[in-house]
């Protein structure tokens, strides 16, 4: 199992949106020292809790804290942009750290609807397209399939030119979107920490449709988890109660922020009982490292996945690191 992680920027205590940015920052640094094969950032929008509204500015500052992590999106929420200035952003990461740089691609809009409207976002329907568009630009920028003189887009070049490109990836919460990924021949990964469901099905469907191409010649599906460690379960769990009202708090249809441990606890206890509660805690995944490590091995197994993306989530910058520490003692261990 190769063991990566995946950051949101998340604002912890009474930090700041700024500051969860630049705590990504340290973040970056201690998975390439803790030896993550990968640091992939999200795109939020209109989400006070979370500072990730623009991945690919912070991989851009990323490539100059790091030197040998692979950095990438997870991710470029497409719909939301043209296609051919994420070809040229995207070009321009791949020549600050060539052969690092990663282009995980969403379908959705990473918000609401009528945020998606502000950000003149086209709506999830255009994705094939906008996919299509954008994969024709990296491969002409990278030589590897130059645009001819009959395309309607030979005169029409994503800069710069170069000669890598990104590696491509679909975002999957459903095995339609998985399937999809297959058949464009590029790699996937399955967001069962948005889905609530297993990533089984969809890594299956997508090992079943792949065709080879010139981003990829054999599949590869990777599956991402939020997961915490401490010292002790009963540390762990105590310590995660912040995520965990979060998402209740959200999946009941508000967004709320708790400043402390005692705000989310009093939360969750409000909540005991409730399908919400209940279905959340049944997927949290906090414990000791061993146990943590364990159970990321097992979802790997069951999905047959390739590699797994840890959340970096934790109630502080500290507690991050130190559960992102635990785990990749408890993965070379295990090793």
């Amino acid at each position: 199992m190769i063991l990566s992680a995946l950051d949101l920027s998340p604002v912890t205590g009474d930090a700041t949106q700024a500051q969860a940015v630049r705590e990504t920052i340290e973040i970056a640094r201690a998975v390439e020292r803790l030896g993550y094969h990968r640091l992939w950032l999200a795109e939020h929008h209109n989400i006070g809790g979370l500072g990730s509204p623009a991945p690919e500015i912070l991989i851009a500052a990323l490539t100059q804290a790091t030197s040998t992590i692979r950095l990438g999106s997870g991710g470029v929420m497409l719909v939301n942009y043209s296609p051919l200035k994420v070809a040229e952003v995207f070009m321009e990461l791949e020549a600050l750290a060539p052969g690092r740089i990663d282009l995980g691609l969403g379908r959705a809009l990473g918000t609401d609807a009528r945020t998606g409207g502000a950000l003149r976002s086209v709506g999830s329907e255009a994705f094939p397209q906008y996919f299509h568009l954008l994969t024709t630009w990296l491969l002409d920028a990278a030589g590897k399939a130059p645009i001819d003189d009959e395309h309607p887009l030979h005169d029409i070049h994503a800069n710069p030119a170069g000669p890598s490109h990104p590696d491509v990836f679909v975002l999957c919460t459903s095995e339609e979107s998985a399937a999809f990924a297959g058949q464009m021949g590029v790699g996937m990964v399955f967001a069962e920490f948005i889905a609530r469901t297993d990533g089984g099905p969809a890594v299956q469907a997508y090992r079943k449709t792949f065709q080879p191409s010139a981003f990829r010649t054999e599949p590869w599906a990777g599956i991402a988890l939020i997961a915490y460690a401490a010292e002790t379960a009963e540390q762990a769990w105590a310590e995660d109660a912040l995520r965990r009202a979060a998402n209740v708090s959200m999946l009941s249809g508000h967004r709320r922020r708790f400043p402390d441990l005692a705000s989310a606890e009093t939360f969750l206890a409000e909540h005991a009982g409730t399908p919400v509660r209940t279905m959340v805690e049944a997927r949290t995944l906090a414990a000791d490292a061993a146990t943590v490590h364990a159970r990321l091995a097992e979802k790997a197994r069951e999905a047959h996945a390739d590699e797994v993306f840890v959340m970096a989530t934790g109630p502080s910058l500290d507690a991050r690191i130190r559960s992102l520490d635990l785990i990749a003692q408890a993965h070379r261990s295990a090793a």
